[in-house]
């Protein structure tokens, strides 16, 4: 007999060779059709593989990611065995799951795989699921693979198994179709009711541009059609917000292919939003006691190996800048952390000091693959709204627990109500990743782990999601269509001020080390933009809005009454632009509308004459004929009551 620990801490006895499925039913008959996968002693497990030891067991259904993702890279394998049947010779690269279903990469050769087939193969894929077929696990030396895929002429698994061992290799087999694949997946098939392959794009062989481009076929499938079909809703619905569509409408950023893929330029109305966002984090942080700090957008080559981002981002980077002095190189800062290291280390520190917060809306570079560009949430250039405290080991838990207070508030003011604390730590199998020692990691993990707890925050644990130099805080944020985002990070250091040398003496009149916490409520203003925009569909709050109205004259003679209204407004920070377009009324409206400019005013002769103005909100509410001063109270009013309800 061995003991199977489930989550809840009771323990089973079942005979060695029992398999989670088997658990399952011994729980419940209902909950056995639920399962797709498990995780046993941590390890993410096909759900009827047998059990030998005393374990740990976890089962993963459809309500969890796991098991989503079971269900997704089943899918993806399903979708492999229509393409082999369907086009015979197509070679295969790798189908994993992804966030919202799954793809796979495929090698057609000369052929170009058009849209119009995808319904085809999706036909295929329903029939190949309604067979109820199994996904059989099987153990396989390097030698048998290399054999098996060199008869196959699958040259892409032939590559990946180069990097693989014997005792961790294993071939998946469903129907007549066999993949290389370390699992794990559903039980059978037929779980698969509903299937929407989505669309087909390009992409480079393992992310290497150098590499052939291959075809890469995206998918998601459900257990049930009414979950696609909301699905497909909701994907609709994500078109409409697209932050590159409404960024492009509301006029707020471009690109151009001659600044450099990946490098956003900020249109006026775009920066104005910048503005607005930057003013109200600066304000918050100067009454939280930060000081604002300005570094340099390069630094010496040399900044960034004592810091350790060059060994581990230099080739991710972009190349070093050369000087005419020999041997003198720099780098496109890709992190401002090294540079307020130095700032702080500008001159002798004592405990009473501390802690010292040092903040910066500091830009960033970093190399990005142009298949990877996205936006503005994956750019090559972006602002973070950074800081940095230094501070005593025993100001640890306050400096953290004032941090959060601060990325609770931005979350409160922009409206993200759904939210997770995902606690990142360093993946303990693979501690090579990171640098620092055992007990510094232990230290700055029991920090995060034990200020969360103390704040209340609904947590969840990820392994293997640490920065390089410790672990992190990372809020994960759904927006108002349910889509979940990284925003805020805070992170503790012990690292990186040992590599500094940073000192300050204590009340011993000793040197100490002092500990480090990174922290960024908004990430980067580009990323916090894009899910801005997304989430609020462009609609921004009034006090937000880059233009809170605009002004429509019904003709050319009543120009100068609009400049009169414009400057009144902007006598109490109300702003907003004239239309003087030789366009219709109703054509100007329905501009404005597109913009979401929260306010059109119209102004004519009636106007003019009564000394007020006709105003309607976006959406379409008519407010009628007010004066300037009516409507001035309006928006003052709500943007009060914007403020007070959000703080």
């Amino acid at each position: 007999m061995i003991n199977i620990t489930l989550p809840d801490g009771s323990i089973k006895q079942v005979e060695s060779g029992t398999s989670a499925m088997d658990i399952a039913m011994g729980i419940s008959e209902g909950l056995a059709r639920n399962v797709l996968s498990a995780s046993v002693n941590g390890e993410f497990w096909d759900a009827n593989r047998a059990i030998t030891t005393d374990s740990s067991l976890t089962l993963h259904t459809w309500n969890d990611k796991e098991g989503k993702s079971t269900f997704w890279h089943s899918s993806a394998h399903i979708m492999a065995e229509a393409l082999e049947s369907l086009y015979p010779g197509v070679k295969l690269g790798i189908g994993p799951a992804i966030d919202n279903g799954f793809y796979y990469d495929i090698d057609l050769g000369d052929r170009v795989l058009s849209s119009d087939e995808l319904p085809k193969i999706e036909q295929k894929m329903k029939e190949l699921a309604s067979q109820k077929m199994s996904f059989d696990r099987k153990d396989i030396s390097k030698k048998e693979a290399i054999a098996h895929f060199t008869e196959k002429g699958d040259e892409y698994k032939l590559e990946l198994l180069e990097s693989l061992e014997d005792g961790e290799i294993t071939l998946y087999t469903q129907g007549n179709f066999t993949d290389l694949c370390k699992g794990p997946h559903i039980p059978s098939s037929g779980k698969i009711k509903a299937i929407k392959l989505l669309n087909i794009a390009g992409a480079y062989w393992r992310g290497d541009e150098s590499r052939k481009q291959l075809t890469r076929i995206y998918g998601v499938s459900f257990p049930k059609q009414k979950e696609l079909t909301a699905h497909l809703e909701l994907l609709e619905e994500a078109k409409k917000r697209d932050h590159r569509k409404l960024g492009k409408e509301m006029e707020l950023f471009t690109f151009s292919k001659k600044v450099g893929q990946g490098l956003p330029l900020w249109l006026p109305k775009g920066t104005a939003l910048r503005e607005k966002l930057e003013n109200f984090l600066k304000k918050a942080q100067l009454k939280a006691g930060y000081l604002p700090v300005i570094t340099p957008h390069i630094g010496n080559k040399d900044l960034y190996v004592t810091s350790g981002h060059y060994e581990k981002y230099g080739e991710d980077s972009f190349q070093p800048i050369k000087t005419p002095h020999i041997d003198e190189e720099f780098l496109l800062k890709p992190m401002n952390c090294p540079h307020h290291c130095e700032i702080f280390n500008s001159s002798p520190r004592s405990y009473k000091d501390l802690p010292i917060r040092y903040a910066e809306f500091g830009t960033v570079y970093r190399y990005e693959q142009s298949g990877e560009l996205h936006g503005l949430t994956r750019v090559r250039c972006f602002t973070v709204d950074d800081a940095h405290i230094f501070c005593r080991p025993d100001q640890i838990v306050e400096e953290f627990t004032k941090v959060i207070n601060l990325v609770l508030h931005v979350f409160k003011t922009f409206d993200f109500k759904d939210y997770v604390a995902q606690i990142s730590l360093r993946d303990p199998n693979n501690k090579e990743k990171y640098i620092g020692s055992d007990e510094n990691w232990d230290k700055a993990e029991k920090a995060i782990i034990d200020t969360a707890k103390q704040q209340g925050l609904e947590t969840v644990v990820e392994y293997g999601e640490a920065a390089f130099y410790g672990p992190k805080l990372d809020f994960m944020v759904k927006d108002a269509i349910g889509r979940e985002w990284q925003l805020g990070t805070i992170q503790v250091d012990y690292n990186l001020p040992e590599r500094f040398e940073l000192e300050y003496t204590g009340s011993d009149n000793k040197k100490h080390r002092p500990v480090m916490i990174h922290r960024a409520p908004f990430g980067s203003m580009e990323r916090f933009v894009a899910v801005l925009i997304e989430h609020c569909g462009g609609n921004f709050p009034l006090w937000l809005s880059p233009e809170q109205f605009i002004i429509l004259p019904i003709s050319e003679k009543f120009h100068e009454y609009a400049e009169k209204v414009t400057q009144l407004l902007k006598n109490y920070d109300i702003c907003g632009p004239i239309d003087k377009r030789a366009e219709t009324t109703s054509r100007k409206i329905r501009d404005a509308e597109v913009s979401k400019i929260p306010y059109i005013i119209i102004v004519g002769g009636r106007e003019e004459n009564t000394e007020k103005i006709t105003v309607r909100k976006h959406g379409g509410e008519d407010l009628g004929s007010i004066s300037a001063d009516q409507f001035i109270e309006i928006v003052k009013k709500e943007i009060r009551e914007l403020i007070e309800f959000n703080n």
